[in-house]
């Protein structure tokens, strides 16, 4: 995973910081993994983070690569989100006063979009993007001095999903869908990409949505009883996500929609209903090949809850939100290789699955930390050594 992009002591650095990661360690800061490492300051792990010779864009690029091999499947869901982490102080790339879903309120923190790859196999963070809010972009000094570059400018998050979205693409990923909240699927710029580029999508939308003259609420509130219908999203921890479906076919405009007069593509809308709670109703906009059923854009709709899987166990297991760096580079170094050591335990977790091993089925970071070891209970994180193990003979 860690390609000929990174190499002699970047590279041994690079493994190091990732093992550390995927330790039981308390706290995956500079001066705690450095300790695990076996050094007495953390100046090695805090150059490679802000000043060593090495792309971060190059091994997020080996990571997709290595998640395609190993996740990899045709009706692969790239899932867009963004997550809040919080921060003290001014001078952090990025940081300000502002709302953060992590914290559900407004918190002095950075926001960073991320994308996650999702498939039968398994999932795994894949790319991220940091937002730069306008009070910092507006500033050239102050991102000078977080060492933003120069060319970086304002982008919305929308606009960052969008290079999340090309960039996978781009990538060894096979994609067929992509999933995201509101915040994302009402963006219209944001859809017509997505119809362009030839994917399909099931995007959550605002009650507020419009389609094709009503609101997207006052259309499904016309629709008969016998149109709801109960459908599982996938299961949860508590076994299958129950809800009523209701899903409304759309005129199909656009000339992509098309090849020659056949259309390839078909639009639609859906509401999720919870069954106990029948007011709360979400509301969806797809856009699928011809062929898809009803019970297929409600599994990619519930696809879209993996994301908040992976940045869990990324920040409970990999230290994702446990970093001490200030400026940009740096952000995007941690935030790297954080995913890298996330994507290992994906994968190890995919492979046990396959084998069918009952006692390994359960991720990693799922397991119990409780061990019996000399007669006395201990607390470890489970498969620290075969994690490491396996992470230096792939690296």
């Amino acid at each position: 995973m860690l390609g000929p992009s990174v190499v002699g002591n970047a590279r041994d650095s690079a493994l190091m910081f990732v093992r550390g990661l995927l330790a039981p360690v308390g706290r995956k800061n500079g001066w705690q993994l450095a300790e695990f490492a076996g050094h007495r300051t953390p100046d090695g792990l805090q150059r490679l983070l802000n000043g060593a010779t090495w792309d971060a864009d190059d091994v997020r690029d080996d990571l997709q690569s290595y998640v395609a091999k190993h996740l990899g499947d045709d009706n692969g869901v790239l899932v867009i989100d963004d997550t809040g982490f919080l921060k003290k102080g001014t001078t952090s790339a990025g940081v300000q006063r502002q709302y953060s879903g992590t914290a559900g309120r407004a918190e002095n923190c950075q926001i960073g979009v991320f994308a996650a790859y999702t498939s039968a196999a398994g999932r795994a963070l894949v790319d991220r993007e940091l937002y730069l809010p306008k009070s910092w972009t507006d500033d050239r000094e102050r991102c000078r001095a977080a060492k933003v570059p120069d060319e970086r400018g304002f982008a919305t998050k929308g606009e960052l999903a969008k290079r999340l979205v090309l960039r996978a693409l781009a990538s060894d990923l096979p994609l067929a869908w992509v999933a995201a909240d509101a915040a994302y699927g009402q963006e219209g710029r944001f859809r017509r990409m997505l119809e362009q580029s030839g994917l399909g999508y099931v995007l959550a939308v605002p009650r507020s949505q419009q389609v094709f003259g009503p609101r997207i609420d006052h259309l499904f509130a016309q629709a008969p009883a016998e149109a709801w219908e109960p459908i599982s999203c996938g299961d949860g921890a508590k076994g299958p996500r129950l809800y009523h479906w209701a899903a409304l076919e759309l005129p199909t405009v656009a000339e992509f929609d098309y090849q020659g007069d056949v259309p390839v593509r078909r639009r639609w809308a859906l509401a999720r209903r919870s069954l106990s709670r029948p007011e709360e109703i979400a509301y969806f906009l797809a856009y699928a090949p011809p062929e898809s059923a009803v019970a297929d854009l409600v599994r990619v709709a519930g696809m879209r809850w993996q994301i908040e899987e992976c940045f869990q166990a990324a920040k409970n297991e990999c230290g994702l939100d446990q970093y001490e760096v200030r400026r940009y580079v740096g952000w995007y170094r941690h935030i790297t290789l954080a995913m890298l050591a996330h994507a290992c335990l994906a994968v190890m977790a995919a492979d046990a699955a396959a084998k069918g091993d009952a006692e390994t089925l359960l991720a990693p970071w799922l397991r119990s930390p409780w061990q019996k070891s000399g007669g006395c209970w201990r607390l470890a994180s489970p498969g620290t050594a075969e994690v490491a193990g396996r992470f230096a003979r792939t690296c």
